[in-house]
């Protein structure tokens, strides 16, 4: 289970897609299981030999995958077909591997011991591989070194078969040779898995890495050119310090400025602290609670020199509270009132994100809601894909809510847009553009920001809007949003 998860993993980072990714590997791997299978009642004879060098050339397999791929990321173009070479390769041999076991232990049990015995361990195993893999394995120990440990972990059942059956060895000195062999294999890939493996993850990203962490979550890289920083998630380019205030200013001081009391605020996503900056700037700002799932965002906005120089070490901030918890689980227990709520999340780009762009999402958002309470959320880019902007503006409009949609052109990034939304029982949607149109920014400090460039953002040119009465409503139980957002135009980006 464990080999599975760590080549899904490493095709989710390599090729994107984590739903598309998992299916195709294991599913793959439990194919290529069944072949295994069918294969082993070829083998006769030797069967202990024959299940200690099964053993031995997975820990091969397993222990090499994540370093043969990155080494190779860059040098050939099939990446994505050498992880599906290697997910079947294990899964053929994990095939072999439990009927073999079965029949050299049908020596000492019974048949009907023997099988519920085999697949009992089999069952158990395959909980304790998820534990760790999810737990300690991919936070602590990463890609790097995680299948290293699954690797001797079959080199270990292998030495001691090998040791406490030595006399039914039909060829001991090859055996223990190839022990010896594969455990100095194994030895080198722990000296230099993780050269590798950075070796090949610069070569994912056009600038230099400084920082790269993989939490539970997701895989985070901060990358440096010249003075400037970019931020990636799971491969994604989140901002650049080069030009960030043109996403974070338009996010955050339209619905600041509209609101007059700021008591209150919650912002879901942010862990970078940037939109949290922004809104500091707010003297009258009460309270500010900030939910981010991740530790590993959150710690790299507190403590990152970088992150805090660019946030104006805002986390530290008495006013802040962060809350290391997902946005909707949040939201569904939470009873207090915020005057703003801020969705500054990730693109809808997998099924874990889309269902925070969904009606639930943002009834349980406007539940949350003060009265005159606004909502805004980052809602990726109108031009790349505008079936997925608009999708997300007619899911907030049949949330309850009056919206108005703006844009901006991001060098890095491309356009962009955003939704504000108010209770559509207090105001209309043409009152509010109206509000909106006249706001201005002379009030607090801003780098981009200004009324000339607020009432640009409000409008839009041909063709954005022209889908908009066939785009359905994004729903948990109908999350379209994800088909929209892949069908874009990303290739452009």
């Amino acid at each position: 289970m464990v080999a599975e998860y760590v080549l899904s993993t490493l095709a989710t980072y390599i090729l994107g897609n984590a739903v598309l990714q998992w299916t195709v590997v294991i599913s793959l791997m439990l194919f290529a299981m069944g072949i295994g299978s069918r294969i082993s009642r070829h083998l006769l004879g030797n069967l202990l030999d024959k299940f200690i060098v099964i053993e031995l050339t997975l820990s091969l397999l397993c222990g090499g995958s994540v370093a043969l791929c990155y080494s190779l990321y860059g040098r050939i173009n099939s990446i994505g077909l050498m992880v599906y070479v290697l997910s079947f390769g294990v899964g053929l041999l994990i095939g072999l591997e439990i009927p073999l076991a079965t029949r050299i232990n049908n020596t000492y049990e019974e048949l009907r011991v023997n099988i519920s015995s085999v697949l009992e361990y089999d069952y158990f195993g395959a909980l304790i591989g998820g534990i760790f893999f999810i737990f300690f394995g991919l936070p602590r120990l990463g890609l790097s070194y995680t299948p290293i440990v699954l690797a001797g972990v079959n080199l270990l059942v292998a030495s001691l078969l090998a040791v406490r059956f030595r006399r039914s060895l039909v060829f001991p000195y090859q055996i223990f040779s190839s022990i010896l062999l594969v455990a100095s294999g194994l030895a080198l890939l722990a000296a230099f898995s993780k050269p590798i493996v950075l070796y090949g993850e610069q070569r994912l990203y056009k600038d230099k890495i400084i920082y790269s962490t993989q939490t539970r979550y997701q895989k985070i890289v901060v990358t440096q050119w010249k003075e400037h920083y970019w931020l990636f998630i799971n491969g994604n380019a989140q901002f650049s310090s080069f030009d960030e205030e043109r996403y974070h200013e338009p996010l955050v001081h339209p619905a600041m400025s509209l609101s007059v009391p700021h008591e209150r605020i919650l912002i879901l996503g942010g862990g970078d602290g940037l939109a949290l900056r922004e809104i500091l700037k707010y003297t009258d700002v009460g309270s500010v609670t900030l939910v981010d799932l991740d530790p590993g965002m959150t710690d790299l906005g507190r403590y990152h020199p970088v992150f805090v120089k660019l946030n104006r070490d805002s986390l530290q901030d008495p006013r802040v509270t962060v809350v290391n918890q997902d946005a909707a689980a949040y939201l569904a227990d939470c009873r207090d009132l915020y005057n703003i709520v801020f969705i500054d999340l990730p693109d809808p780009n997998s099924i874990e994100l889309s269902r925070l762009y969904t009606l639930e999402f943002y009834q349980l958002c406007r539940r949350n809601l003060a009265k005159g309470g606004i909502l805004v959320t980052q809602a990726t880019s109108p031009l790349f894909s505008a079936e997925a902007f608009n999708c997300i503006l007619r899911t907030m409009r049949a949330a309850g809510l009056s919206v108005v949609p703006f844009h901006n052109q991001i060098p890095t990034m491309g356009e962009w847009g955003w939704l504000l939304g108010v209770d559509a029982t207090l105001i209309q949607e043409d009152a509010l553009r109206k509000a909106v149109t006249g706001l201005s920014f002379d009030h607090v400090e801003t780098r981009f920001l200004n009324a000339p460039a607020m009432v640009s953002m409000l409008n839009f040119g041909k063709g954005i809007f022209d889908s908009y009465d066939e785009i359905k409503v994004n729903t948990g139980s109908h999350p379209v949003l994800l088909g929209y957002y892949r069908a874009g135009r990303w290739d452009m980006y």
